[in-house]
């Protein structure tokens, strides 16, 4: 469009300024054709709209917004239609309490109100993404900042009416994915009332009172030591009984010993052990006897 009205600007002048100017109106046929040139080059740029890859095109004309969208690539369009161009690949949003992590500066984390009444801070990602066909009511009824107009809102809105059914160390541990399960169908259907999609939400991080992490802390350390204590006293069960059947394995011994033992047998078990220390190579003079007549074996080294 620029370059169209430059153009005009261009033949204006030159008709009404460098026509009638005897000492320069020899150029004014090349005005004239530098004006069209301008003003041709003008049209073919303003008929011809590339729109990028991952974006689509809305026409506006007048202030009147065209529904019909315009793809990636390259599109004819009339020269007076200005285009607003949506990205409609994903997109993500994040609120956090890291400063510059978030998409604005400093803390941007949530706070909310568990049931118990403790102030909970929950960090958060968005995915979400620009229904194409839907971009030309985006413009017409949110504009083209849709992100602080609707992503921002909705996503914190849903997430404080949703922490009150939950006590803090709910959040934190056991109902964590359901907490994310449920904010996610709320956030998911305002969205999708307003031409967005959101594909994922991530809870990045839960923050709780430092009372109540405390209270965790001395909960947790009290049934690790709990469990240990059970250990321990296991394994001394464990120890007990095996003394216990030790024990009564040699009382069972003994008592096969002294009831299945002859005299007999005593004295030959005496002499196969005495000849085995007499051919002993450690062995120097055994003598061996007893009150019952045993010989004596002398070692012959």
């Amino acid at each position: 469009m620029f370059s169209i009205i430059l153009g005009i600007i261009i033949l204006v002048v030159s008709f009404f300024v460098v026509k009638p100017n005897y000492k320069i109106n020899r150029y004014y046929p090349l005005t004239n054709i530098i004006g069209i040139i301008i003003i041709v080059l003008g049209i073919l740029t303003s008929v011809v709209k590339q729109v990028e890859a991952g974006q689509t095109g809305v026409q506006t004309l007048f202030g009147k917004v065209d529904d019909r969208v315009l793809e990636s690539g390259l599109n004819f369009i009339n020269p007076l239609v200005e285009v607003t161009t949506f990205d409609i690949k994903t997109q993500n949003y994040t609120m956090s309490g890291v400063h510059d992590e978030g998409d604005k500066g400093g803390d941007d984390a949530i706070r909310v109100l568990s049931a118990d009444g403790l102030e909970v801070i929950i960090d958060l990602t968005v995915l979400y993404r620009v229904i194409p066909s839907q971009a030309p009511r985006i413009l017409k009824e949110i504009g083209s900042d849709y992100k602080n107009t609707i992503v921002r809102p909705i996503t914190r809105t849903k997430i404080r009416d949703n922490a009150v059914y939950y006590d803090a160390v709910s959040l934190y541990s056991t109902k964590r994915d359901e907490f994310q399960s449920r904010i996610f169908k709320g956030i998911e259907k305002d969205f999708k009332g307003r031409g967005l999609v959101l594909e994922q939400l991530l809870v990045r991080n839960i923050t709780l009172p430092q009372s109540v992490k405390i209270a965790i802390e001395s909960k947790i350390n009290a049934e690790q030591d709990a469990q240990k204590m059970q250990f321990v006293l296991q394994k001394e069960k464990q120890e007990a009984e095996r003394k216990r059947v030790e024990a009564q394995g040699i009382a069972d011994y003994q008592k096969i010993i002294n009831t299945g033992l002859s005299d007999q047998q005593l004295q030959y078990e005496m002499i196969k052990a005495n000849k085995e220390i007499a051919t002993s190579p450690n062995a120097k003079v055994i003598i061996l006897g007893n009150s019952k007549g045993m010989p004596m074996i002398l070692n012959d080294k």
